[in-house]
């Protein structure tokens, strides 16, 4: 019985992924285990994400009081005091005379005032009663007041200062039509504006009336705590950039993210603040970003304000606060997590060409993330279909999880039977368990496939045809009759299965020239480069390479587990597995992974630990025979570190009936372990073994039982010569009779 493959229509799927029969590619994905958590659906729509369940996960926080937070003496700070005119420093201390809050801008003569314009017990709009300053905005005070038609519900008043400055004005009406027309949980609400005339008369300056959130900002978590957690950060991030997608789905920019703009509220995380907010159709409109947060200014210089500058800001706000995350007890158990964490965040704030193009894209991410550090931390699957790469239908392993055939007793010892003696004093030669790693380039053709870019002109083609091999499939590939990156790619997949890494090599040089100044970013053609690498047994190379894409997704579990199998070819043990711990906690649909995880730790951890692992994978998993035949192996298998004890026979034979076999499968593996129980029972006589092992266990039973299956796999032989061997073997182990 072949294990270990997917089978469609009665017949194995090939190493690329295609069906003998129908030559499709695609291979359904598996369905949960009963045991596992049901996947959430593939891509969540950051629009609809509005954080209530995250938001639970938060630590519980304070809210204080909101009318202790009402400002005695408010102070714009010198700092922040800048022209609305000209953008010019004002009110500055000089020359040992002290700094000044309202004046004229040296500069252009335009007048500016820094100080609150109400006060304590004014009334706004006939309806809204000033408690007094609170806070500082972008483009003014923020003032707490009751509403007077609403049993005094807390509200938030918003003003310009420098109200006669026209461009401050202008932003602040767009501040006003912005906020007016948003609707979104992790968005502050305005509820009301209204005119108001000073005191002292004038011109009525105009004031936004927004739901007060209380609650405190990210900045204010950071200066007095609690510090976050690693997760916190995730679910803190998932919310803005839930926010910000809205915004850019409304065309509008954010421009100014820090943590002082976001409220940990005691319902959700809002973003508050929209007076930086400007057009998508005007990027190079007045900005009041803020400094250490922005995008560069040669990169405002060349692209103006962008989508991409937005997330800029969202990858500074949260490397803020994961350089302030609490010390973390399981840091060992989730690195890998906050490795992929640290790597979003990179990319969030890389240069211009290869930082995320949308919020969604890097929300996606996130999630992937978050799922991983969370089943680092708790065991607990976590699945997810992937949105950039299809399963492949093939397992990361190379006979461990396959009854071995006849050849493993036609070539014992040395390519031929044993003598009589030798066999009487030792049984069969036990050779070892072989860990069942892939070598590198029959590795290639067993890894994820990328989806197909809709937008290719190749990609409906792809997606209906089929063939029975990668022969074939060149044939098919050959007959589209246009150039196609994609074409390009799946050609370079089917060399590289047949072994032609030099066809392969013009294949993704093709699809490079195509892709032309994209190529070097493109993460597609850097995973090719490593199938490519690995087809030319480079391990090193095809790690470079994939670690590359894993730069590009860090959320992605396809690079993690090419990076975890590229690692213990290059005999890193410890690297590959943590690579395959991080897939194979979030996904037990992931079985490469749990077999990888297995092959370390028989290497560091011993037998106990491999099993366990085989023994959690999924019985809906179309691996799930593979792995209940690889416990069995270990469990009658010697190791470097020793042979296998009384326990782990015991173990084997209680599996063993227990396998889904057909009777040639079930006597070629009986005979594998009443051979290793021979081969290892130094003395250990007396136990139960079982119908496998002998109901009380003795050499002379065992040899018995090694005898009658010899025989039964000679009934087997397919010509008259290994019918011979397995005979003269069965011959050679048969208990001594008495002359």
């Amino acid at each position: 019985m072949t294990t270990g493959t997917a089978w469609c229509h009665g017949r194995p799927v090939g190493p690329i992924g295609f069906c003998e029969v129908c030559g499709r590619r695609r291979v359904p994905a598996e369905p949960p285990s009963a045991a596992a958590p049901a996947p959430e659906s593939t891509r969540r729509s950051v629009e609809l994400w509005s954080g209530e369940a995250d938001f639970q996960s938060l630590p519980a926080i304070e809210v204080p009081d909101p009318e202790k937070l009402v400002l005695t003496d408010p102070d714009y700070p010198e700092q922040h005091r800048f022209c609305g005119h000209c953008g010019e420093p004002v009110g500055r201390a000089y020359a040992g005379e002290p700094a000044f809050a309202e004046g004229f801008c040296e500069n252009c003569g335009e007048r500016f005032s820094f100080l609150p314009k109400l006060n304590r017990g004014e009334r706004v709009g006939d309806r809204y009663e000033v408690l007094g300053c609170f806070a500082r905005g972008g483009l003014g005070w923020v003032y707490l007041a009751i509403d007077t038609a609403l049993a005094g519900q807390h509200v938030a008043l918003k003003g310009v200062i420098n109200s006669g400055n026209a461009v401050l004005r202008a932003m602040a009406r767009v501040e006003r039509d912005v906020l007016v027309r948003l609707d979104h949980p992790n968005i502050v609400r305005i509820t009301d504006f209204v005119e108001h005339v000073p005191p002292g008369g004038g011109a009525p300056d105009t004031y936004l009336v927004m739901e007060y959130v209380g609650g405190r900002s990210l900045r204010d978590l950071l200066k007095q705590g609690p510090p976050p957690r690693v997760e916190h950060v995730i679910v803190y991030g998932r919310a803005i950039l839930g926010a910000l997608d809205y915004l850019h789905g409304e065309g509008l920019l954010y421009c100014d993210m820090k943590p002082e703009n976001v409220i940990h509220g005691d319902k959700r995380v809002k973003v508050i603040d929209l007076g930086a907010a400007r057009s998508l159709e005007d990027p190079a409109g007045p900005s009041v970003g803020t400094e250490g947060f922005q995008a560069p200014a040669h990169e405002l210089a060349r692209h103006g304000l962008t989508v991409r500058s937005d997330l800029h800001t969202v990858g500074r706000t949260l490397q803020v606060l994961l350089e302030a995350a609490s010390e973390d007890a399981d840091a060992d158990r989730i690195a890998g997590g906050l490795d992929a964490l640290k790597r979003v965040l990179e990319r969030a704030v890389a240069p211009f060409e290869r930082r995320f193009a949308t919020a969604s894209e890097m929300a996606e991410q996130l999630d992937g993330v978050r799922r991983e550090i969370l089943s680092l931390r708790d065991e607990r699957p976590r699945p997810v279909p992937s949105a950039l790469f299809e399963d492949t239908a093939e397992l990361l392993d190379d006979g461990l999880g396959a009854v071995p055939g006849l050849g493993h007793w036609l070539t014992l010892p040395a390519q031929g039977a044993l003598s009589r003696e030798s066999a009487l004093e030792g049984g069969v030669p036990d050779r070892g368990l072989d860990l069942g790693l892939p070598g590198a380039a029959d590795g290639a053709g067993r890894l994820p496939i990328p989806r197909v870019a809709p937008e290719d002109a190749a990609a409906a083609f792809i997606a209906t045809a089929g063939a029975p091999g990668p022969h074939r499939w060149l044939d098919k590939l050959a007959m589209f009759g246009e150039r196609s990156v994609e074409i390009a790619f799946a050609r370079t997949r089917a060399l590289v299965a047949l072994g032609d890494a030099p066809a392969a090599a013009t294949a993704l040089a093709d699809a490079e020239e195509q892709l032309g100044a994209e190529a070097a970013r493109d993460w597609r053609a850097a995973w090719h480069h490593g199938l490519l690498a690995l087809a030319r047994d480079d391990a090193e190379q095809a790690s470079a390479a994939f670690d590359r894409v894993h730069r590009s997704w860090p959320g992605e579990i396809a690079p993690k587990l090419a990076l975890g199998f590229c690692a213990e070819l290059r005999g890193r043990t410890a690297v590959a597995e943590r690579w395959y711990r991080s897939v194979w906690h979030r996904d037990h649909g992931q079985v490469s992974a749990a077999f990888g995880l297995a092959r370390c730790s028989l290497r560091t951890h011993g037998r106990d630990t491999a099993v366990a692992l085989l023994d959690a994978v999924p019985p809906i998993s179309r691996h799930y025979d593979a792995a209940r035949i690889a416990a069995v192996r270990i469990r009658a298998g010697r190791l470097p570190s020793g042979s296998p004890g009384r326990d782990d026979f015991a173990d084997a034979a209680r599996r063993l009936p227990e396998l889904y076999l057909d009777r040639e499968a079930q006597d070629r593996l009986e005979a594998l372990v009443r051979a290793a129980a021979l081969a290892g029972l130094g003395g250990n006589e007396g136990w139960d073994g079982g119908e496998l092992l002998g109901e009380r266990v003795t050499e002379r039973g065992l040899r018995s039982l090694l005898e009658q299956s010899l025989r039964r796999l000679a009934e087997r032989a397919r010509d008259r010569d290994e019918h011979g061997v397995l005979v003269d073997l069965a011959n050679s182990v048969r208990p001594k009779t008495r002359r």
